[in-house]
């Protein structure tokens, strides 16, 4: 049988991106649609605006620390028009650069809404179809919005980034990494900002001390964090309502002199589970992620699709389908870029190149860009003591660069330690850059590397990593 193509992606972000300009490097001929914006959700809507917004965030703290260092510096307010604007210039950019390397590399870019019509058919939204002999789905996640009254009214992490303006007040509810990370940014960017966690602490899945000392973090920075809270009603907020918030501001005829003006209205009134009732400019719902196979015609063409939405895969990330194969956050294994980009290399060694290769998901370093930010990799502290018994290296400091400038921020490094083998099982720091730090610790963890090798590493002097190469006496053992 002839087709239109040999590879059709599905997906327009890092992993569908990558494996297509591979596979077109082979001599293929691929071709890849994507509905919205090429670079998927890390460029457009995730990783790198957000990472752009943790920077401009992060320089409030810097005027202070900046005058306690004997600098005369006096800081203004953030102009959010101003960021915007660099900051979608900046993502027009690189999408312009993701279409450039598939243009470059051959690849037939379709700006359309594509589904699954059938093992080797794709279906358009243009009304046409096409063919090809290997499919490959790469649609990424999108944000779940709680089914409650009133929740049309908030916005999603999608929506953060395309504010008219910044809100005075806003409330987040969740406690992930999406959740906290932006309880962070708003922060630091002036806002007054809300969290409500309906769970015990925030960071579920990352190790107990961590995310605790992330929690106490934020709590000090200004962050109004609520655990085992949730919201009972939301609702526009009445004139009543706001006449209750703002019931300390000077009236004018019987009425408040300011009204909170934002795209939500005149703002959202919020009952919660603690009996609290209060007024937010804006709601944001950080609680979850699906995979994006709604409507992809997946089932009607054999593939299986778990309870969650996932796209089930082998680990050659083959679906019961053999001409169709997934990767990345719509096959819900690990949902980070990277993972997904290395997906995209795999299938591409495997079908194009006669080299079966399966990714490796064990022992992946990641970072949490919370403020202050997490670092991990590896086993947490209750999973190890799960498994068998372990010595557990930590300690928690104040910083040089932080106890100077009289602020109170600490650190945390901790390493999880094998009795039997040695083997540093888990890794996970809690500092400034704690993300570049925790990439090079992984390269160590990965490797295999033991206690003792850690200990034969001679201290880079004076730095907060030292730390993790100079803990000579465990704290305790489980």
């Amino acid at each position: 049988m002839t087709f239109d193509y040999d590879l059709f992606v599905i997906g327009g972000g890092s992993g569908g991106v990558r494996a297509a300009r591979v596979a077109a490097a082979t001599g293929a001929k691929v071709g890849l649609a994507e509905e919205y914006r090429m670079g998927g959700t890390c460029v457009i809507r995730g990783c790198v605006p957000k990472k752009l917004m943790v920077f401009a965030s992060g320089y409030s703290e810097m005027f202070d620390d900046a005058r306690a260092y004997g600098w005369d510096v006096h800081e203004g307010p953030f102009d959010w028009s101003k960021f915007s604007v660099k900051l979608n210039a900046e993502l027009d950019r690189l999408e312009g650069i993701y279409r450039k390397l598939l243009d470059g590399s051959g690849v037939e870019i379709i700006d359309a809404r594509a589904k699954v019509k059938d093992p080797h058919t794709v279906t358009l939204s243009t009304g046409k179809d096409v063919t090809a002999k290997h499919i490959l789905v790469a649609t990424g996640g999108r944000p779940v919005i709680p089914e409650m009254p009133g929740a049309e009214l908030g916005i999603s992490s999608n929506e953060i980034f395309l504010l008219d303006e910044m809100p005075k007040s806003i409330l987040i509810v969740g406690g992930g990494y999406i959740a906290s990370e932006f309880a962070g940014i708003l922060n630091g960017l002036g806002v007054q900002v809300t969290q409500f966690y309906r769970g015990a602490q925030i960071l579920r899945g990352f190790d107990d001390e961590a995310r605790g000392l992330v929690a106490e973090g934020m709590r000090a920075k200004g962050v109004d964090l609520h655990l085992g809270t949730n919201i009972v009603e939301m609702r526009a907020a009445t004139a009543e309502d706001l006449a209750g918030v703002h019931k300390s501001v000077p009236m004018e005829g019987g009425k408040p002199a300011t009204l909170p003006q934002t795209s939500a209205g005149h703002g959202i009134w919020v009952k919660a589970t603690n009996g609290t009732e209060k007024v937010y400019d804006q709601v944001m719902f950080a609680t979850g992620r699906a995979p994006n196979t709604e409507d992809m015609g997946l089932e009607d063409a054999g593939v299986e699709v778990g309870r969650r939405g996932e796209i089930v895969v082998d680990e050659y990330s083959q679906t019961r389908v053999p001409s169709i194969y997934a990767i990345g956050d719509v096959t819900n294994r690990v949902q980070l870029t990277p993972v997904a980009i290395r997906e995209g290399m795999a299938f591409v060694e495997t079908v194009f190149k006669g080299n079966p290769t399966a990714v490796d998901h064990a022992l992946i370093p990641s970072a949490v860009f919370t403020q202050p930010e997490l670092g991990t990799i590896g086993l947490t502290e209750e999973e190890a003591r799960e498994q068998e018994p372990v010595d557990i290296y930590c300690t928690s400091f104040k910083p040089m660069n932080h106890s100077f400038a009289g602020r109170e921020d600490r650190v945390l490094m901790k390493l999880v330690v094998s009795k039997e083998t040695r083997k540093v099982l888990g890794c996970h720091i809690v500092a400034d850059h704690a993300g570049e730090m925790i990439q090079l610790a992984g390269i160590a963890v990965k490797m295999g590397a033991t206690k003792e090798d850690f200990d034969r590493t001679v201290a880079v002097h004076p730095t907060m990593a030292e730390e993790l190469v100079t803990m000579k006496e465990p704290v305790r053992s489980a």
